[in-house]
């Protein structure tokens, strides 16, 4: 079992290792929902996951449900019953050590911002430039 949870610790998660998939989801609708140019999601039944603390959510499109922290803003999880029954999707980057779980894709390609297909060639700092 590994944890995560939201910015301000009010919702706390355990779940396991043994994910259905580990994807980055470059989507409008996730880009939306996190504020970030992709979103990753490692996708769990619902009986591998124990989450303490109440998010809020709302239907952010037909049959779907994302679940956030309302103290925070954290985006934490989706759910939606059509696609993935009796599974939640969980916000990856939210764990406590998110490379506990290899990334195998990169979905929603279609919709992925043209600055994102090549972000090695930019430069790169370790910290923000100046204060390393």
């Amino acid at each position: 079992m590994i944890s995560g949870g939201c910015h301000c610790g009010a919702i706390r998660y355990e779940m396991d290792t043994d994910v259905q998939h580990h994807t980055l989801c470059h989507c409008t609708d996730c880009r939306k929902a996190s504020g970030s140019p992709a979103a990753s999601w490692a996708l769990v039944r619902n009986d591998q996951i124990q989450i303490t603390g109440t998010p809020k959510s709302y239907a952010s499109s037909e049959g779907a449900q994302r679940m956030f922290c309302g103290d925070c803003g954290t985006s934490l999880f989706y759910v939606n019953e059509t696609i993935f029954p009796n599974m939640i999707d969980v916000q990856s980057a939210t764990l406590d050590n998110p490379a506990a779980i290899p990334l195998q894709a990169q979905i929603q390609t279609a919709e992925r911002i043209d600055w994102m297909k090549n972000l090695d060639a930019l430069p790169s700092f370790n910290r923000y430039p100046g204060m390393e």
